[in-house]
């Protein structure tokens, strides 16, 4: 199992940016993020609940809900817990979690620590995040399977692969009636497993400033693009 800072740098931070978060965050950013790309990937299959998952982030549409997420290690049986806040479209997300905000818009990175009152800027290094969208749209369609199956009120919406070099090799995402998110599941190559529930999530439109970062005036400001 890494530890949670060479996990978190895989989300394209800084290590300065390492520092500021909360070692429970990097699990759920990474998972939630990828998850939500693989979703606005074309694949072919039989899957019109997903298929009207995906249409709803390339429409624009903002995922916003309250989350559970457990790391469970499969070799010391260890688990991790966090929850908070997430928002998230088709390129963008936002998380906060004990004190703490994330906001990544594809070009900028921005932490805001409300422990320390600092923000940590820096540039997205797509190229150093296994979870960007140049590496997970490349060649899912090839690497991944999906396969949908209707569980009375819900969805499940299963994804695999045998690709040795795969993020995931299985995803399980399970969705309401109206086609939202409420629990999603994945095995990496280690077969740790990650499982983030969510609550009262719904779908919004997109908002100005709805993915800007907010923090007071007086918070230290860490540029690292400069």
């Amino acid at each position: 199992m890494k530890d949670d800072s060479e996990s978190f740098q895989l989300s394209g931070l800084s290590s300065r940016q390492v520092k500021v978060v909360s070692k429970t965050w990097p699990k759920v950013l990474l998972l939630f993020f990828g998850v939500m790309l693989i979703s606005t990937t074309s694949l072919i299959a039989q899957t019109p609940n997903f298929d009207q998952l995906k249409e709803r982030f390339e429409s624009g549409e903002v995922f916003v809900a309250d989350f559970n997420h457990t790391y469970t290690d499969s070799y010391t049986g260890e688990s991790v817990s966090s929850s908070g806040n997430i928002w998230i479209d088709k390129n963008r997300y936002k998380l906060q979690s004990e004190g703490q905000t994330v906001v990544v818009d594809g070009k900028f990175s921005r932490v805001y620590d409300m422990n320390r009152n600092r923000v940590i800027i820096d540039y997205y290094e797509p190229e150093d995040d296994d979870f960007a969208p140049s590496r997970m749209l490349s060649g899912i369609d090839s690497t991944y399977t999906v396969s949908e199956e209707s569980l009375r009120n819900q969805t499940k919406i299963t994804l695999e692969s045998t690709d040795d070099f795969a993020v995931f090799v299985q995803v399980e995402i399970m969705l309401d009636r109206q086609n939202r998110p409420v629990k999603i599941t994945a095995w990496d190559i280690s077969d740790n497993e990650i499982v983030t529930r969510f609550e009262e999530g719904k779908f919004v439109g997109s908002q100005s400033g709805l993915f800007e970062l907010e923090y007071p005036a007086d918070a230290e400001v860490v540029d690292m693009r400069y």
